[in-house]
């Protein structure tokens, strides 16, 4: 499916890029510079999130809408080698079930100057991928778990396969895939009652836990604010068995707010993209599977990079209209206004 046929804008050209300056880097008109990029991998999934999908999964990308390798290869390097992006994040869907996903990250870490990548999973299949891909060139994996609870889980996430999560999280430390990091999302009603259980658990097993507050990105668009754990609540709940002091230096243009837990050296992180918005030193672009880049989580607008590539366009080309797009960025994602109106595509299909 067309960024058209989901009612977004696609810009096949440059935007307009009036007053931009003459830097080859990813600059918007706030100072902002986007060095780290997002890349979906893939729209699908095997799991059946609650918040994030229906049981019968979505009507996924059609394979000849989705980038080739040659093609996402070729985005890659204009993105490191033209643009100045230093990190690399796969994600999904679930990034696992793309084809080829190791000579993907080979192909990355050959890039020059190298980026660092990451990868964004469920832990599915990653026990027996950790030790390839970590030989291909992965630094690191952030791997998804909202509970502890094997009946809890398959509710959560319609599978039973709660017992694969822990052996990949254990299969990626063991592979030196580190820090193994964790994110998980608390839902008022759900799962809220597990933050001290899940920091416990990883403070055992060497991971390190972020939380993160849920998003207006579900495909039903049936996000409550009421039911979302906010980050205030979060930490409170923690500081009922631990110790938090934040951690010394500040986030910089990361996500998340870490805290030392008991003093340190472990950390804690939690993403508060609703209740405290980090917009203002936002350093990310994002591919979407389908050859979209998008400057926001929550753009209504999208640049067709995939055209592009089809339509002949050369690297620089190509390069100006991934400024353009960067250029356009807005201040910020908007999730507070009383106008804010929830991106078409849903989370699975951006790629966090």
């Amino acid at each position: 499916m067309t960024a058209v046929e989901l009612g977004l804008p696609a810009v096949r050209g440059n935007p307009d890029t009036a007053g931009r300056p003459g830097t080859p880097l990813l600059v918007d008109r706030f100072g902002r510079i986007a060095t780290d990029l997002r890349v979906s991998l893939t729209d699908r999934c095997n799991l059946r999130c609650t918040y994030c999908m229906p049981a019968e999964g979505l009507d996924w990308l059609p394979k000849p809408d989705l980038l080739t390798d040659a093609e996402l290869a070729r985005l890659l390097d204009v993105a490191v080698t033209r643009l100045g992006v230093t990190d690399v994040r796969f994600t999904g869907g679930e990034p696992l079930l793309r084809p080829g996903l190791d000579e993907v990250v080979v192909a990355t870490a050959a890039l020059r100057p190298r980026p660092r990548i990451s990868m964004t999973t469920n832990g599915l299949t990653l026990a027996r991928r950790a030790e390839g891909l970590a030989a291909a060139g992965l630094d690191r994996v952030n791997v998804s778990l909202d509970t502890l609870d094997p009946a809890r889980f398959r509710t959560l996430t319609r599978r039973d396969r709660l017992d694969d999560v822990f052996a990949g999280l254990a299969a990626a430390r063991a592979a030196g895939l580190a820090p193994v990091k964790v994110n998980t999302v608390l839902m008022r009603g759900v799962n809220e009652d597990e933050a001290v259980p899940l920091l416990r658990f990883c403070l055992e097993h060497g991971y390190q836990l972020r939380f993160i507050e849920q998003m207006p990105l579900d495909p039903q668009h049936g996000w409550d604010r009421d039911d979302m754990v906010t980050a205030e609540e979060i930490l409170a709940a923690l500081r009922t068995a631990f110790t938090l002091d934040p951690e010394p230096g500040g986030r910089g243009g990361a996500p998340a707010e870490k805290w030392l837990v008991d003093g340190g050296p472990a950390v804690v992180g939690v993403i508060a993209s609703v209740t405290r918005p980090f917009c203002a030193a936002c350093d990310r672009t994002r591919l979407t599977a389908d050859g979209q880049v998008r400057n926001c989580l929550f753009s209504r607008t999208e640049t067709d990079l995939r055209a592009l590539l089809r339509g002949g366009a050369s690297d620089e080309e190509v390069a100006a209209a991934w400024r353009g797009n960067s250029w356009a960025k807005a201040a910020g994602h908007g999730i507070n206004d009383a106008g804010f109106d929830q991106p078409d595509r849903p989370m699975s299909a951006i790629g966090g």
